[in-house]
This record gives structure tokens, C-alpha cells and sequence, in this order.
């Protein structure tokens, strides 16, 4: 009988311990993904990052001046870090679509899974903005005490913290509400200084769409040198952001109505 008792009290500790029912409070130590490229210098909660480390629940990642990650996360999702870049996954359960992640500072790009799961999300919080989609591609920066958001792919919500407030390099259109939403090749900028008209979005122009890509992007094998495939990938993708550029819808005074076709410029390609 004792010998049984000791058995079953090892068996105890055991499940207690690796069970995630049983981790702790915060989930720190439940598997959210791993690293699958970068170029260093980068770090995992302090420690020197490479390729195939585990990421679990309340990680920090940080990139230094030279480096970049990109992380895979369990339900298919990638996130592509830049240089000069702080993120924390504080969550990411693929089972209930749950994910939550924290940008201190630096740029990601992040291309999400659609959730399906009627009580699930994805939302990237800054100093002063949160960032919830369904399952999209965009891009992410907080910088200066502003956020930019880029969205190349289906939907974004934005929603301003505190005093912050929402707008763009183009002045059109107004609300009074802090949360905007992003149609493919629209992005809006969100500053702790409020603008004296409120809120906007505007149509993104194609280099700096092209420069949220390029910046965030990891080589497959060597730095400055992509393969076949990974070149495919970026002019797909480079095709899809130009027609949601050319297609995208801006929402101005918050009626959903429709903006008028934006005209480009050819020599600075920047859309109107």
C-alpha cells in the first residue's frame, strides 16, 4: 500500500506539473511557437535567440539594430520582426483563437490565421493603440509616440488608447469615434497628439507599403539573398498590395460611405 501511495504522489506531481491546466497563472511555460528564421543579434527573455527555439506564453522577444526574427506561431500565423523591435506574446492558445501580443517599440508584420471560433481574436497592442483582426496581413510600428498601421490583406480594427488619437497624411474625412477600421491598402497613424480634425484613414503610399514588407522580411538562408520561392512569394505579394492600393475603400466620415478612386502620381507613386 505505501509503495502504491509513493507511486500515485509521483504520478500527481508529474500531471500537476506539465499539465497546462495546472501552469502558472500568467501560462508562462504553455507553447505558443518557434523561431523558424532570423539574422541576429536577437534575444528571447534576455537570452541570445536561434532558429528552433521554442516560444511559449509571456516571451519577450527583442531585436537588436542588425536583427530580425520570424516566429511561427502553433495555429499557422507568422510573425516577421524588425530591427530595433520589442514583442511579448503574452497569449496564443490555436485552440480557442486566442492570441494576444505586445509591441513595446519597433515594426512586425503580421500575417494572421482567419479566426473562425466565434469567441476568438488577435489583437497587438502599442503604448497607445490596439490592433484586432480576423485574419489578415498587415504591419505594425510604434515609433516617436506614434502607430502605424499598414493593412495589405483583409480587415483591421484600430482602436486609440487613452488621448491618443487617429490620422493620416491626407486630412480627409472625420469621426468622432477612437476605433477605425482598415480595408486592404489603407493604414492610419495614431499619435498621443491629438489632431484638430479627428479621425481619418488614408491610402498607403506604395513605398512605405513596400518598405513595412521589406523591412520586416528574414532571408531563408543567407542575409540580403532570397530563393526562388521566397522571390515568388514577394511579388505576389508586392501585386496584391498595388491592387489593394488601387482598390482599396476609404472611410472618411465614419458612414461607411465610399471614397473616390485615388489617382497616383507615376514619379513619386504615391497615392491621392
Amino acid at each position: 500500500m505505501n509503495v502504491f501511495k509513493r507511486h500515485f504522489v509521483v504520478l500527481l506531481c508529474f500531471l500537476l506539473t506539465t499539465s497546462p491546466a495546472f501552469s502558472a497563472p500568467d501560462g508562462s511555460g504553455t507553447r505558443a511557437g518557434e523561431i523558424s528564421a532570423m539574422i541576429p543579434a536577437a534575444t528571447r527573455n534576455s537570452m541570445p535567440a536561434k532558429a528552433k527555439d521554442e516560444l511559449d506564453w509571456n516571451d519577450l522577444l527583442k531585436t537588436a539594430h542588425s536583427g530580425r526574427v520570424r516566429a511561427g506561431l502553433t495555429d499557422g500565423s507568422i510573425l516577421s520582426l524588425g530591427s530595433d523591435t520589442e514583442l511579448r506574446i503574452v497569449k496564443h492558445d490555436a485552440a480557442s483563437q486566442q492570441t494576444s501580443l505586445e509591441m513595446n517599440f519597433g515594426k512586425v508584420r503580421s500575417q494572421v490565421i482567419k479566426v473562425t471560433n466565434p469567441g476568438g481574436k488577435f489583437e497587438l497592442k502599442t503604448p497607445n493603440a490596439v490592433i484586432g483582426v480576423i485574419g489578415t496581413d498587415f504591419y505594425a510600428a510604434y515609433e516617436g509616440n506614434t502607430t502605424t498601421v499598414i493593412c495589405y490583406q483583409g480587415q483591421v480594427t484600430v482602436t486609440a488608447l487613452g488621448n491618443a488619437q487617429v490620422q493620416n497624411n491626407t486630412g480627409q474625412g472625420g469621426s468622432s469615434s477612437n476605433s477605425i477600421v482598415l480595408n486592404a491598402g489603407q493604414m492610419v497613424e495614431i499619435t498621443s497628439v491629438i489632431p484638430p480634425d479627428g479621425l481619418h484613414v488614408s491610402q498607403v503610399p506604395l513605398s512605405l507599403a513596400q518598405n513595412g514588407i521589406t523591412s520586416t522580411g528574414v532571408p531563408e538562408k543567407e542575409p540580403r539573398t532570397y530563393n526562388t520561392d521566397h522571390t515568388g512569394r514577394w511579388v505576389a505579394l508586392g501585386s496584391a498590395v498595388a491592387v489593394g492600393l488601387a482598390v482599396g475603400l476609404t472611410i472618411g466620415n465614419g458612414n461607411g460611405s465610399k471614397a473616390s478612386k485615388p489617382t497616383c502620381q507615376p514619379a513619386a507613386q504615391v497615392c491621392k
